[in-house]
């Protein structure tokens, strides 16, 4: 497979790929508007921070599968992907220990002012006694909003601080998420409001989604504590700056800020911003994934999904549809026969049904084989009979799927 780079990963990873055959282009320097001329003959598109846009796959002519070499997708337009046929995959949960690492940083660097401190020793100033105001950790109480893999790892480093942890209530919680918070000592918060008004600190660990955007009003700030910190490592646009500029001015809250909503998509340029600037906040440039240990960890994750995609399987793939579909699943056993499937979808192309989803599984022995088709429409009742009469068909059920949403 041709495989593009958009964005540099590390050298290894790229000689790790094209050991197994693929051919990288790797063009670091290309940015959103240069990708639908330069994407043609590629199967594979590899990106970080560059945006892909619906031009591109209208401008593909193999494209299969693009890359986030991260977690978020908000830089993809997923939907036109999907219009495509094009897989969008993404590389969950690496970089989850450096952004913790940052977030306990920025949560530090708060209390103690480390920034003021280092200022004011450059300037050849003494300020002892006004650096020795601080409040402490130990004993305070840290809202998580976003328990994910890093909303994970923040809680668990905040514990070994002495910090108790509590975040949202939310049914249907993932097994292995309960059980690791339930480790963890995690407290449960009813509703957002119960949690902002009982945290010290609020730390943000959400996606970037119509839900999150502005998630931080005035309303949010409000509610929380007087003196309070708030960090988020996670999306510029989950903030509303002007509410947060309002309660810096007024004292009110304190902020860590990794992410900006207007900040620079470039390494390196001139930029201002009120709220970055403010004397209440301590910034850092959008590195909250910006370790060579997570770097390293995503590069080896891209390599997983490449592996996965060339064998005829899929990982972390974020657009395709939820769950199943269709009206109803016929299960056919049959023989290990050439033929038998294809006239089991001529039978379903002959009764208007769609397939949405199929799986043909061998049995030990190579003898028997086990077909599992979900399919949209209609099943007539003769289908059933038409299918037994296939020869090698050793056996047919139908059960009906659950109308979406229920």
């Amino acid at each position: 497979m041709q495989l593009l780079f958009a964005d540099a990963l590390p050298g290894t990873t790229i000689a790790e790929l094209e050991s197994r055959g693929h051919t990288c282009v790797v063009e670091p320097s290309l940015g959103g508007s240069d990708l639908a001329d330069r994407i043609g003959g590629s199967d594979v598109l590899v990106v970080r921070s560059t945006k892909v846009g619906a031009a591109v796959f209208e401008a593909a002519d193999r494209l299969a599968l693009v890359i986030r070499a991260g977690a978020g997708t908000n830089t993809i337009d997923t939907a036109a992907a999907a219009a495509h046929g094009v897989l969008v995959s993404n590389v969950p949960g690496r970089n989850a220990a450096a952004v913790a690492e940052l977030t306990m940083g920025l949560i530090l660097a708060i209390d103690r002012r480390i920034a003021d401190n280092v200022a004011d020793l450059r300037r050849g100033r003494w300020e002892k006694k006004e650096y020795a105001k601080a409040d402490g950790l130990l004993g305070s109480t840290l809202g998580i909003i976003g328990l994910g893999s890093i909303g994970l790892c923040v809680a668990e480093r905040a514990a070994a601080f002495g910090i108790r942890v509590q975040a949202l209530a939310r049914p249907g919680r993932r097994p292995d998420v309960a059980a690791r918070a339930e480790d963890l000592g995690i407290a449960f918060c009813d509703s957002l409001p119960d949690l902002l008004a009982t945290s010290d600190i609020v730390s943000l660990h959400v996606p970037a989604h119509a839900d999150t955007k502005r998630l931080v009003d005035a309303e949010f700030l409000d509610r929380m504590r007087t003196g309070a910190i708030l960090v988020n490592t996670s999306r510029g646009d989950v903030v509303d700056e002007k509410a947060l500029l309002r309660a810096l001015d007024e004292g009110r809250v304190r902020a860590g800020l990794d992410v900006y909503a207007d900040e620079p998509g470039s390494g390196s340029s001139d930029w201002t911003s009120a709220v970055a600037q403010h004397p209440a906040v301590v910034g850092t440039h959008h590195i909250g994934a910006s370790t060579r240990q997570a770097q390293q960890a995503i590069a080896d994750g891209v390599v997983e999904i490449v592996d996965a995609f060339a064998t005829g399987g899929s990982r972390h793939c974020v657009n395709l549809a939820p769950g199943r579909l269709g009206a109803a699943t016929l299960t056919i056993r049959h023989l290990d026969r050439v033929g038998v499937l294809a006239r089991v979808l001529d039978l379903l192309s002959e009764a208007d049904l769609n397939v949405e989803h199929m799986e043909n599984r061998i049995f030990e022995g190579g003898h028997a084989a086990i077909a599992t088709i979900d399919v949209g429409g209609t099943v007539p009742a003769s289908l059933r009979a038409d299918l037994e009469e296939i020869p090698h068909v050793l056996g047919i059920s139908t059960a009906m799927l659950p109308a979406e949403g229920t």
